[in-house]
């Protein structure tokens, strides 16, 4: 071995091995820490392999050194301050605000206590009063009936939403004739039923029609058009306002089982022995659906939430985002800030979580038992700038961020790019925590947000009826489009109820007094006047005599050999005999 041999990635543990009792080097095992080495930065993706596809080197992902210079040059959209030394600055100041605060108020902060050395959160006291809930079925009790299908025609009228369904040949709008086939088609998607089932149930239409509107009409971009357009005009209602503005949203998944082999499908035992996967939604406060897609049950929602926040093509400006428990990381916290959004999950274990401190945590005495980890801001420091460049690398559609965000998760050991981001994002998610013990309305906040994605999933679940509520297709696009129709109803039935609510509202208001701080809690998506299973002919004056005796003339006259007959059908009854 050459004595100038390069000696710096030769590690502690490696050294005993390297070195012998002389201090001379072991060939064999120099070159077996060498080749342990470049494998474990080969996994980390602190070196890349030319030629290969699993192994590029993360930069093909991001903006090129001259774009990213343009871009600091150039562009006014940055939430956060280019220098890193600012950027440490503002947030240590404000962690250590929040730490000092809860420190010093933390026997007066309501439902907030330390036990063994852990947070311990009391349950939230119930927020809607009995009254409102009253109020809310006496409404609801009061709106007219109506069939799915009508709801669907008046909203497809008032919306125009079918404009959007441009004829992929031809790149032709619909026909206003063409306007009930695309109800049923839809009805025959977001309900499951199947379009053979849909043919049996309407008069006039038939599969090979409906089958055409949905191979030619509704692609995955023209659906998600057709379903902003709806959210668009939703948001614009002034009623909506009483539920939220527009700016803030919650993600949540609904898991559905899958009846055949599928490329995305899987086991959950969470779920049981049955393959499925996840039709993961986004709601608005306004209780509209504006994201929907279809993953791996198993897949992690976090690394879906930056995507839906960045790409989401509606008029929606969302501003803070909730999740549950299952649906953050270290990194989704630093990345949603670092582009500007507010990231705000639901802490079902909360004594669970980590507090992080910079300087001394000596100075936050009451709560120092709480406090479990240090953040590294010399991390942070050395890679800022890159951090920075992922981040609006994202944002410019270079690349997505589930892609990246599964990439450096994928790695069997971090690099030195996703150890920034996590100690970006341990001091968010501190500063989160923080804010979410010391203030009982931000936790309510975040509570009513995701309760109304979960009452958003249940209406999902009550209308994705048909085949016992499984998926038959085998390719993920199918089953997009199932998910895709499904939000527009959903959304449909939504506005509809957000345009009638204030009329039936009025009507009640001229018989007794309205609390109005009660409306905010009545929901739009009451399905109890609404018939979405059909209607049903119980005519008993049918004749079935004359059809069961020519079926059973044919069943005869097919075993006589050598014999050709021609039968004429013809209309005696409303069934052909």
């Amino acid at each position: 071995m050459p004595k100038n041999a390069p000696l710096d990635f030769v590690s502690n543990q490696w050294e005993e091995y390297v070195y012998d009792e002389d201090g001379n080097i072991d060939k064999k095992y120099y070159e077996l820490a060498a080749f342990t080495e470049l494998k474990n930065a080969i996994r980390s993706g602190d070196i890349s392999i030319v030629g290969s596809n699993q192994h590029i080197p993360l930069e093909e992902y991001l903006l090129t050194e001259e774009e990213w210079t343009k871009y600091k040059e150039k562009s006014t959209d940055f939430k956060v301050p280019l220098d890193a030394e600012k950027y440490l600055a503002d947030r240590i100041a404000l962690l250590n605000s929040k730490l000092k605060y809860v420190s010093d108020n933390i026997k007066k902060l309501k439902g907030v206590s330390i036990e063994n050395n852990k947070f311990i959160l009391s349950r939230l006291e119930k927020a809607v009063p009995d009254d409102a809930k009253r109020l809310s079925s006496k409404v609801y009790a009061l709106m007219p009936r109506v069939n799915l299908s009508d709801i669907l025609i008046d909203i497809c009228k008032y919306t125009m939403f079918d404009k959007k369904l441009i004829h992929t040949a031809t790149n032709k709008e619909p026909k206003d004739i063409e306007k009930g086939c695309i109800i049923a088609t839809i009805m025959a998607l977001g309900t499951n039923i199947g379009l053979k089932k849909m043919e049996q149930a309407v008069k006039g239409l038939t599969y090979k029609q409906m089958s055409n509107v949905a191979n030619w009409r509704m692609s995955d971009d023209n659906l998600e058009n057709a379903m902003i357009e709806i959210v668009n005009i939703q948001h614009k209602q002034p009623y909506a306002r009483y539920w939220g503005n527009g700016t803030t949203s919650s993600s949540d998944g609904v898991r559905v089982r899958t009846a055949v082999e599928s490329l995305n499908s899987s086991y959950n035992p969470h779920y049981g022995f049955e393959k499925g996967v996840t039709m993961y939604a986004t709601v608005s406060d306004q209780y509209s659906r504006f994201v929907i897609d279809v993953i791996n049950t198993n897949s992690r929602d976090a690394i879906h939430i930056v995507d839906i926040l960045l790409n989401h093509n509606t008029e929606l400006e969302i501003e803070e985002h909730y999740t549950d428990t299952a649906g953050y990381t270290d990194q989704v916290f630093g990345l949603t800030h670092l582009l500007g959004f507010r990231f705000a999950p639901r802490l079902r274990d909360i004594s669970d979580c980590k507090l992080y401190y910079v300087e001394t945590k000596e100075d936050f005495k009451n709560i120092e038992s709480v406090i479990k980890g240090k953040i590294n801001i010399n991390v942070i420091k050395e890679n800022y700038d890159d951090i920075l460049k992922l981040a609006y690398s994202i944002k410019q559609g270079k690349v997505s961020a589930s892609l990246i965000m599964s990439k450096l998760g994928s790695y069997a050991r971090q690099n030195s790019l996703a150890k920034a981001l996590s100690e970006i994002g341990k001091t968010e998610k501190t500063i989160f925590i923080l804010d979410y013990l010391s203030d009982e309305n931000f936790r309510r906040k975040i509570h009513t947000g995701l309760n109304k994605g979960e009452a958003t999933n249940a209406l999902a679940r009550a209308l994705f009826f048909g085949k016992h509520g499984m998926l038959h297709e085998k390719d993920i696009q199918a089953q997009i489009q199932r998910a895709t129709a499904l939000s527009i109803i959903i959304n449909s039935i939504t506005l509809w109820n957000t345009l009638y609510l204030p009329k039936v509202i009025d009507k009640l208001k001229e018989k007794e007094e309205i609390n109005e701080s009660f409306i905010k809690h009545i929901s739009p998506l009451g399905l109890e006047h609404v018939n979405f299973v059909g209607q049903y002919n119980f005519d008993d004056n049918s004749n079935y005599d004359s059809y069961f005796f020519l079926t059973g003339i044919l069943h005869k006259l097919r075993s006589l050999p050598l014999i050709e007959f021609n039968i004429t059908f013809v209309y005696i009854t409303p069934y052909i005999v």
